[in-house]
C-alpha cells in the first residue's frame, strides 16, 4: 500500500449503519466459520455498537466509504473501579492485509481509550507473529502466556498476553509484593518491561491452605444469598482472589454476566463461595470471587470445580491472585495450576492497584502447538509452556499417591507439596538411565513402565510403577554403581538434588519422611535382590 493509499483511510466509531458491512467484513475474512457467532446476528452487532462498555472502531476506504475492518476495546474488564479493558481482535479485509492497517487501528485506538483505563491487555495469537508484533510496536509488555486458551478456525492456540499501562496507574501500584518462587520469573520480566526495578519478596515458606472435606457444596440461590452477603473475608477485607464481579453486585447483575458461585456449607451454616464465569466458546472457566469463613473451605471449593470443569470437559480454569497473597498463590500450585503470567497493577483496592499472579489450570493435555511470537514475547510463552509440561506428571503422581512409597505417612498437603518439587520426563525403551560412575544429582520416580537394575552383566532387580531408582547414590552422593535401562518406554518424575534440599529447608517435616521412606524402599529392594525374607 502507498501512503496516499493508507493516509486515505478513515477511522470512526462504529454507528448503526455500520453493522452489515461489519457483518459482510467477518464473511470475507472468515466465511461462516469465525468463533463467535454473534458477529453475524445484526442484533447482536449493533448491541455492540451502541453498548457503553465497547469502543468499537471501523476504517472505511474510498469515495464509496466501504468498510475494510474493524477493532475493538472492551471496558470493564475487571472490577467496576479497576479501570482494565481488553483491545479486542481485529479484523481487516484480506485485501487489505499486510499494508499496515492493524498498526493504525491499534494508533486509533490507544487515542481514544487513555481516559478510560488504567491497564489494557491483550490476548493475542502466537501461531503466527504479526498480532503480537503490532502490540509489542505500540507499547505493550510481555507478561505470560495461556496455553490453549483461544479457539480459531476450530483449532486450539496458545495465547501470548501483553499490557499497558495508562495514566497514574503505575504511580498507584502498591510496592514490595509477596509471591511464591515458581512466580519469580515472570514477575522479573513484567516489572523490568514496565520500567520497574523489580521489588518482590519471594516467599519460600508459605504455608497452603489445609485440607478439609467436611462441607456440602451446592449452587448459591436466593436463600443463601443473604448470609454469604454477610461473610466479609475475601469479599471485603483480605481479598486474595480479583475479577469482574463481586458478590455484593446483586443476584440480578450476575445471573445476567452468566455468573456462578458454589456455596459451601458446615450444616445449616454458610462458610463459603467460590464464584466463577464460564466462555462458552473457550470452554474456559474465570474464578473472580473466593469467600471464606474457614480456612478449610478454599480446598474444597477448588474441587469442586475442578470436579464441575472435568465433568463438562472443559480446557482450563484461570484465577487472578492477589501478589501479597501466598497462600492462595501456594494452594493453587499444589492444585495443578501454574503461575502463566504476572500483571503488575492490575487490581484496584482500597486506595492502591494491587500486582496480580494469574495462575492457569490445564483439564486437558498440553498439546504440541507453535509458539511462534517476537522477543520477549517467545521467551516468556517457552518459559511458561516448560511449567505446564512439568507439571503434567502432576495428576499422575497425586493418583499413585497412597501407594508410593516416597509418601508413606505423609498427608495429603504433604504428599502434594512433595509432588510438586518432581519434574517429568518420558524415556525411550532401551534408554540407559544410569551407568557406574555417573553422578547422582537426581533421582527417579517410575510413573509407568519398567526398568532394569544390572551390574557386571548380571540383573539385580526390575523396578515398576510408584518405586524409585537411582537413589542409593543420590541419597549417598556417590556415583552410580549399577545400570539402570529401561525396559518399556518410562514416565518418571525426577527429583534433583538441589529440589529435595530445597524441600528439606523449607519444610523438614516432609525431608524427614522421605529420607525415612527411601531409607524403607532400600532395604525392601535388596531384600528382594538377595532372596532374603527378613
Amino acid at each position: 500500500m502507498t501512503g496516499q493509499e493508507l493516509a486515505g483511510l478513515a477511522f470512526r466509531e462504529a454507528t448503526e449503519g455500520d453493522a452489515e458491512a461489519i457483518i459482510g467484513l467477518f464473511r470475507a475474512a472468515y466465511g461462516d466459520g469465525y468463533v463467535h457467532p454473534q458477529v453475524y446476528d445484526p442484533v447482536e452487532v449493533k448491541r455492540m455498537i451502541f453498548d457503553d462498555g465497547t469502543l468499537l472502531l471501523v476504517a472505511e476506504h474510498g469515495a464509496d466509504r466501504s468498510v475494510v475492518g474493524v477493532a475493538g476495546v472492551l471496558f470493564e474488564m475487571g472490577a467496576y473501579s479497576d479501570l482494565v479493558g481488553e483491545f479486542g481482535r481485529l479484523v481487516v479485509h484480506p485485501d487489505w492485509r499486510g499494508r499496515g492497517v492493524g498498526r493504525r487501528f491499534m494508533e486509533e485506538r490507544l487515542a481514544r481509550v487513555g481516559r478510560r483505563l488504567h491497564v489494557g491487555f491483550a490476548e493475542v495469537r502466537v501461531g503466527s507473529v504479526a498480532s503480537p508484533r503490532i502490540s509489542l510496536h505500540h507499547g505493550f509488555v510481555a507478561v505470560g502466556a495461556l496455553p490453549q486458551k483461544l479457539v480459531f478456525q476450530g483449532q486450539r492456540e496458545h495465547a501470548g498476553l501483553l499490557i499497558r499501562h495508562f495514566g497514574n496507574a503505575l504511580a498507584l501500584r502498591r510496592n514490595r509484593p509477596r509471591i511464591v518462587p515458581e512466580a519469580l520469573y515472570l514477575a522479573d520480566v513484567a516489572l523490568r518491561g514496565v520500567g520497574i526495578e523489580p521489588d518482590v519478596i519471594v516467599d519460600d515458606e508459605a504455608q497452603s491452605y489445609p485440607h478439609d472435606d467436611g462441607f456440602g457444596l451446592e449452587e448459591l440461590t436466593d436463600q443463601g444469598y443473604s448470609s454469604l452477603l454477610r461473610i466479609e473475608r475475601g469479599r471485603v477485607t483480605s481479598r486474595e482472589v480479583f475479577g469482574p464481579q463481586r458478590l455484593q453486585y446483586g443476584l440480578f447483575r450476575l445471573g445476567a454476566s452468566h455468573s456462578q458461585y458454589i456455596v459451601a456449607r458446615d450444616g445449616d451454616c454458610v462458610v463459603g463461595a467460590l464464584g466463577y464465569m464460564k466462555d462458552a466458546v473457550e470452554r474456559v472457566v474465570r474464578v473472580f470471587e473466593v469467600i471464606q469463613v474457614r480456612e478449610g473451605v478454599v480446598r474444597a471449593l477448588f474441587r469442586a470445580l475442578e470436579r464441575r470443569c472435568l465433568d463438562e470437559s472443559l480446557v482450563a480454569a484461570e484465577v487472578d491472585v492477589g501478589a501479597d497473597a501466598t497462600r492462595m498463590q501456594r494452594t493453587l500450585l499444589e492444585l495443578g495450576y501454574v503461575p502463566a503470567a504476572y500483571v503488575p497493577a492490575m487490581a484496584f483496592h482500597e486506595v492502591e492497584r494491587i500486582d496480580v499472579v494469574k495462575m492457569y489450570r490445564l483439564f486437558q493435555p498440553l498439546e504440541a502447538l507453535p509458539f511462534e511470537a517476537p522477543e520477549p514475547l517467545r521467551s516468556v510463552g517457552l518459559h511458561v509452556l516448560a511449567q505446564f509440561e512439568a507439571v503434567d506428571l502432576h495428576p499422575r503422581l497425586v493418583g499413585l499417591m497412597e501407594g508410593l512409597e516416597i509418601c508413606d505417612g505423609l498427608t495429603e498437603e504433604q504428599s502434594s507439596r512433595l509432588v510438586a518439587s518432581f519434574r517429568s520426563r518420558s524415556i525411550a525403551p532401551g534408554t540407559r538411565l544410569f551407568q557406574p560412575g555417573d553422578d547422582a544429582e537426581e533421582m527417579m520416580l517410575v510413573v509407568s513402565g519398567e526398568a532394569s537394575v544390572e551390574a557386571e552383566g548380571a540383573e539385580l532387580g526390575r523396578v515398576g510403577p510408584g518405586e524409585c531408582v537411582g537413589e542409593v547414590a543420590f541419597l549417598n552422593d556417590l556415583p552410580h554403581s549399577a545400570s539402570v535401562v529401561a525396559l518399556t518406554g518410562l514416565e518418571v518424575g525426577v527429583l534433583t538434588r538441589s529440589a529435595l534440599t530445597d524441600i528439606v529447608r523449607r519444610r523438614p517435616d516432609i525431608g524427614t519422611a522421605v529420607y525415612r521412606n527411601l531409607a524403607r524402599g532400600l532395604g525392601r529392594k535388596l531384600r528382594r535382590a538377595g532372596g532374603l525374607d527378613s
